[in-house]
């Protein structure tokens, strides 16, 4: 993508009522005024709080916000440029349900308050095989204790990945700390019994990996 269309992406990303981009430095100060309030001050209701973390082009959240009206979503990324996309088509279409946040998943505790997540979903994220690059796993010890924190008692997290390594890795470190598998399935659209929002939404990578006949993984599980 070209400067002049990232430019012209984050001009528009402005104008989107369903886009908020705190500073890094407010929010560690502590001065981000949405954490614990989304349900009073932003959506205005009480209903479930999902987040799509590493959410890209946003195609995920705005899915899951057409099916489900009855949730709130956010799509959470640190590239603005990328989920202009979703903001665009979730305006277009007067979807009132989702927004889109735009910072690092590492300082998820800054935005929302203990609790205050029902719902966690990780879609494609980047598998990052390198041993030394372990920490940055959005799926290590260290992110599920993260998300833990801003996740309510009877909270979930899904995987979907197109990364057969991450799958195993997730599921070896779920069991081995003992967190409550919920699902887990190495391939979704070969295995019947799969939960149909897994299979309903595909992103635009998805679709590829799915002509090149690659397996897609899924698992849903509680954070203990």
């Amino acid at each position: 993508m070209g400067s002049k269309n990232k430019l012209k992406r984050f001009k528009e990303n402005e104008t989107f009522g369903n886009v908020i981009q705190p500073s890094r430095e407010d929010a560690v100060a502590g001065n981000f005024n949405l954490k614990g309030r989304w349900h009073q001050d932003f959506f205005k209701n009480n209903n479930p709080l999902v987040l799509e973390l590493g959410c890209g082009k946003g195609e995920y959240s705005v899915g899951l916000a057409e099916r489900y009206p009855n949730k709130n979503f956010i799509g959470i990324d640190i590239k603005g440029a990328r989920f202009w996309r979703g903001a665009k088509t979730a305006v277009e279409q007067g979807f009132k349900n989702v927004a889109f946040l735009r910072t690092q998943i590492e300082l998820l505790e800054y935005f929302f308050a203990e609790g205050e997540v029902s719902e966690i979903w990780i879609t494609f994220p980047d598998p990052q095989i390198k041993y030394k690059r372990t920490k940055h796993r959005m799926t290590n010890s260290e992110f599920l204790q993260r998300y833990k924190k801003i996740l309510s008692a009877d909270g979930v997290v899904n995987l979907k990945t197109d990364s057969e390594f991450m799958h195993g890795y997730t599921l070896g470190l779920l069991h081995g700390e003992g967190h409550e598998v919920i699902y887990a399935n190495h391939n979704i659209y070969r295995n019947e019994g799969a939960p149909e929002v897994v299979t309903a939404i595909q992103t635009f990578y998805e679709k590829q990996y799915l002509e090149l006949d690659k397996p897609i993984t899924y698992i849903k599980f509680k954070i203990k």
